[in-house]
């Protein structure tokens, strides 16, 4: 029977792929106060908004599972280079760096940097963090995770040992404080200075809280390439101790030498899968990026300056170049260029394929959000995947494809009111042509918007269509229900009231 109800937005003459893996199908979609009210055959209703997506795919709106957009949802709302790509919601904190809790006097080195660059606002609170994007919403939804290294230096006096009890237990209530405002888990990113010195010992004292929480632990490992699987091990500890899931942030074996790798490590996450909930994300792209490393075996590959604080005219200019003409090291290069960010070539594509196409792995795109030439992931992580990756090399289904990038992450996260399409599920949906769809930024022209994209609904809002913004800012920050994990859901949390 053909339903005559009227909607606020209405999808029509599209073919479904609904984010939970199952074989595409055609029909349309009615969205009414937010929320997904009807599938079916709605061509006798009406729409207050009606989009024709004959020949197109439609499909929940993609979740980035990795980002550092942190200090963007607030200074950049609209963030065209995530809704461009069909991203609704984007995780932030990773990489132990989140935005909050800091305090005017907290020092902020790298690569804190990345998310609190100079004139960011200071938040002394995690709650404090998450009023002011309820209050000001973005383009996008966000789940927030706390960093670990951004507890370091807030509760340290000194970053280079381990903390001490008295630390651990002040980083323990800031994460109980995080929890209880609405973070999701706690990041780690021990492969950096600030919190390279920290043990096993202090993350699990400080990760206590996420046991009571069934909150998650993230985390960027103390190393990606020679000693990998020494990490792993690590990471799969940790999250033995405290009883939660584990995310293994970007996922690599990076340097020549680590190449083909990726078998035994896919393997052993596998094995332990058996007694423990473990996951992963990637990016689609066999370099990486993150923030200049005085690391003499990072500097031997090919790099290339991202931003650069005190030289911005060396943007885009390799390592190698530009020590030539100050005719210097790369190590000195280096040090003259910081504060900065690079892109780094240092990645093997069939183990990135090995890596992508692991069924528990999930897109994440990993951009940073500074300088005029970031990695081209910023802009083209999730068309990527559905052109290069699907269309063009066959690694996976669409349906797959999807999947990865809505469905699992909406389920590792604990969304229920997210990830696929269903009716009584959130309004976030993407339409996308498969035949056309892919990433148009590259390493020399790494923020163009990409192909393929046509409309993007966030909370039933259009907020992007035609290659373009709508201006419409209907993002939510959200909240997880502290339950069991199997019982975990997630709330919008509204704006403080006057």
């Amino acid at each position: 029977m053909k339903n005559r109800e009227s909607f606020d937005l209405l999808v029509l003459n599209g073919v479904l792929i609904d984010g939970s893996r199952k074989t595409r199908f055609r029909a349309d979609v009615g969205i009414r106060e937010g929320h997904v009210a009807a599938i079916g055959d709605l061509s006798e209703a009406t729409g207050t908004v009606s989009i024709d997506a004959h020949g197109k795919i439609v499909a929940p709106g993609f979740i980035d599972s990795h980002t550092h957009d942190d200090f963007s949802l607030i200074h950049q709302p609209e963030m065209l280079y995530k809704i461009s790509q069909g991203v609704t919601t984007v995780v932030t904190g990773n990489c132990g760096v989140s935005l909050a809790p800091l305090r005017p006097d907290t020092p902020i080195p790298a690569p804190l940097d990345i998310v609190v660059p100079d004139g960011a606002p200071r938040f002394e609170s995690f709650a404090d963090y998450l009023r002011a994007l309820a209050a000001a919403p973005a383009s996008v939804n966000v789940i927030p995770l706390v960093g670990h290294t951004t507890l370091r230096v807030v509760a340290m006096t000194s970053v280079d040992r381990s903390a001490d009890v008295a630390e651990i237990e002040a980083m323990r209530r800031m994460v109980c404080e995080a929890l209880e405002a609405g973070a999701f888990g706690l990041s780690t990113g021990t492969a950096y200075p600030p919190a390279a010195q920290a043990s096993t010992a202090e993350i699990v004292g400080v990760a206590q809280p996420l046991t009571e929480a069934s909150a998650l632990y993230v985390t960027h490992m103390r190393n990606e390439d020679s000693k990998c699987m020494e990490a792993l091990e690590e990471t799969l500890e940790i999250g033995r101790a405290l009883s939660v899931p584990v995310v293994v942030s970007h996922h690599k074996h990076m340097l020549q030498e680590n190449f083909g790798n990726s078998p035994i490590s896919l393997a052993r996450i596998s094995r332990a899968k058996a007694s423990q909930d473990v996951s992963l994300d990637c990016y689609p792209y066999n370099a990486s990026s993150t923030t200049l490393h005085l690391d003499p075996k990072r500097l031997a590959s090919k790099v290339v300056i991202a931003s650069s604080d005190p030289h911005p005219e060396f943007v885009g200019q390799t390592i190698a170049d530009i020590a030539a003409l100050w005719q210097v090291s790369k190590m000195d290069a280096a040090k003259r260029l910081l504060p900065a960010t690079a892109v780094y070539f240092n990645q093997d594509e069939g183990d990135l394929r090995n890596i992508l196409a692991y069924d528990d792995t999930m897109v994440g795109s990993d951009g940073v959000p500074r300088g005029e030439r970031p990695h081209p992931r910023l802009w083209g992580t999730f068309p990527r995947v559905l052109g290069h990756y699907c269309r063009e090399v066959g690694l996976f289904s669409l349906e797959t494809a999807v999947w990865k990038m809505s469905g699992l992450t909406a389920g590792k996260f604990g969304l229920r009111d997210r990830g696929t399409i269903e009716v009584g599920k959130k309004g976030d949906l993407v339409v996308f042509d498969p035949n056309t769809v892919i990433d148009e930024a590259d390493y020399d022209c790494p923020t163009r918007v990409s192909t393929g994209i046509e409309v993007v609904v966030v909370n039933g809002e259009l907020t992007y269509r035609d290659g373009g913004h709508t201006g419409a800012r209907a993002g939510r920050v959200l909240r997880p229900t502290r339950q069991s994990a199997e019982a975990t859901q997630t709330a919008d949390l509204p704006p403080p009231t006057s």
